[in-house]
């Protein structure tokens, strides 16, 4: 049991320059998969750069030689710790909190740092409840060295959060800082401790979907479909349309929850938070879940037969049409 140590301050400055104390030292988790580092990871390295002080970066996997290469050459790593183990492979949460905890006390890390992608919101909570803190979950800007911005109630308010905890265990909404690029130099590694592994869970087996389409966290078109869709099969008019523009394809909660398509395409608050160029939400009525993920896009489109729906007071472009006759003809004219 742990005690709920923060403050929320009346004010909100969306600066994100400030005076650092001097005695920051944040500790990233990369998260990576068959040798790529995760793009969510990149834009979590350019907050982490914004508290001063260095960052250091952790690779853990069964051979994370080649990511540790590619982590190094970024820019504001200056170190890469290695923990290279067997029972890292599967990025099992339980093995890697007891891990982050351990680096934390023997190094004394100030800031632990993660994306706030389903592989951060799996491991930082863990690692949090460890080291007797309260996390700092999906931060969208950073005031000083114990302030950080995030939304609450689904987006519709922007809290100022002071936490007083000695570690700050923190994850990063992606969309809302610009990915780190390459830097000029090379960060030294070295290895992580040893921490034994307390077999709490088992690695059995893992279902992939394979895809020709862009990921949805990182594509920069997204066609979404809704409860207007009435059923998965019509979701080819979805992919029919995302094939000629390049584009990956999203649903509703409302979608994934009648079946209609995997929840691995879910967007919203509690599924995928994305900001791409070019948005398209068909059959979408808008609910405030649903525009939580998706509502920083840059060009918001919307084609719902209902002219009240909520999802035309946030579109850029709005088509009150029904969603059989007007995708075919979109995509035909393409």
């Amino acid at each position: 049991m742990f005690a709920l140590r923060r403050t929320v301050l009346p004010t909100l400055s969306l600066a994100r320059g400030y005076a650092s104390s001097g005695n920051v030292s944040a500790l990233l988790l990369i998260e990576h998969k068959d040798n790529k580092i995760a793009a969510s990871t990149l834009n979590a390295l350019t907050a982490a750069s914004h508290l001063g002080g260095g960052v250091t970066a952790l690779v853990a996997g069964n051979a994370p030689d080649t990511v540790v290469g590619e982590v190094a050459k970024l820019s504001g790593v200056t170190k890469v710790l290695v923990a290279k183990d067997a029972a890292y492979t599967h990025a099992l949460p339980e093995s890697h909190a007891a891990l982050l905890v351990e680096i934390v006390k023997a190094q004394g890390f100030t800031h632990l740092i993660a994306s706030h992608s389903a592989f951060g919101k799996n491991i930082m909570p863990r690692a949090a409840a460890l080291l007797d803190v309260a996390q700092i979950s999906d931060i969208t800007a950073i005031n000083g060295d114990d302030t950080f911005v995030r939304p609450i109630y689904a987006g519709n308010a922007i809290a100022t959060v002071k936490s007083h905890d000695k570690i700050k265990v923190i994850t990063v909404r992606g969309t809302a800082f610009p990915a780190a690029a390459h830097g000029d130099t090379t960060a030294p590694h070295e290895d992580a401790p040893a921490v034994a592994d307390k077999k709490l869970s088992e690695f059995v087996s893992e279902h992939m979907q394979k895809s020709d389409r862009p990921e949805l966290d990182s594509a920069t078109r997204v066609i979404a479909g809704g409860r207007g869709m009435k059923n998965g099969e019509n979701f080819k008019l979805l992919y029919d349309l995302a094939d000629k523009l390049g584009a990956a394809v999203g649903a509703s909660r409302a979608a994934v929850d009648a079946g209609f398509v995997d929840n691995s395409l879910q967007i919203g608050q509690t599924g995928k938070i994305v900001a791409p160029e070019l948005y398209v939400a068909v059959g979408i009525s808008g609910a405030i879940q649903h525009l939580a993920g998706m509502k920083d896009s840059k060009t918001i489109v919307a084609i719902n037969k209902d002219p009240e729906a909520p999802i035309f007071q946030v579109a850029d472009y709005g088509l009150v049409s029904d969603l059989f006759t007007a995708v075919p003809e979109l995509t035909k004219k393409l």
